[in-house]
């Protein structure tokens, strides 16, 4: 397995940014690494864009955690099942009444993990960073 992990403070309150992270109708005004169309229900697919580079890609992947104001997660796949799947994650952990660390994440599984990873690691690290970023800057203008 390999893994990208990244995490933010942000200086917001756990439930502002999961209200954030949540509201994917408004991550147009927000997001530059992600569109999000569906229902964050548990088996559920969802549509997701992700932007990286000036290219957008297109997965339906499937919504497998949802941990009420803590966890969101979803698994998606590369054709056939055992090539390469990745499992995105989102986790908040309160720091403070008024503090969030906001960890954003994915595991590559399959065969053609290593071989992809090399190509697109270090955009999807960025894309990753960006999107955190542009959370933690919305989130704390929702607080003021």
């Amino acid at each position: 397995m390999k893994n990208i992990e990244t995490e933010i403070l942000i200086d917001a309150p756990i439930e502002v940014v999961w209200r954030t992270l949540m509201n994917f109708e408004n991550y147009r005004h927000w997001n530059p690494f992600l569109t999000i169309e569906g229902e964050a229900i548990l088996g559920n697919k969802l549509d997701v864009i992700i932007s990286m580079e000036g290219k957008r890609n297109f997965f339906k992947p499937k919504v497998v955690a949802f941990e009420e104001g803590r966890r969101f997660e979803w698994t998606g796949k590369l054709i056939l099942k055992g090539l390469f799947a990745g499992n995105h994650y989102f986790k908040l952990e309160p720091v403070t009444e008024f503090q969030t660390k906001f960890i954003h994440g994915e595991n590559f599984t399959g065969l053609l993990k290593g071989a992809i990873m090399k190509k697109i690691q270090d955009k999807t690290i960025k894309g990753f960073e960006s999107m955190n970023e542009a959370m933690k800057k919305y989130a704390e203008e929702q607080v003021i």
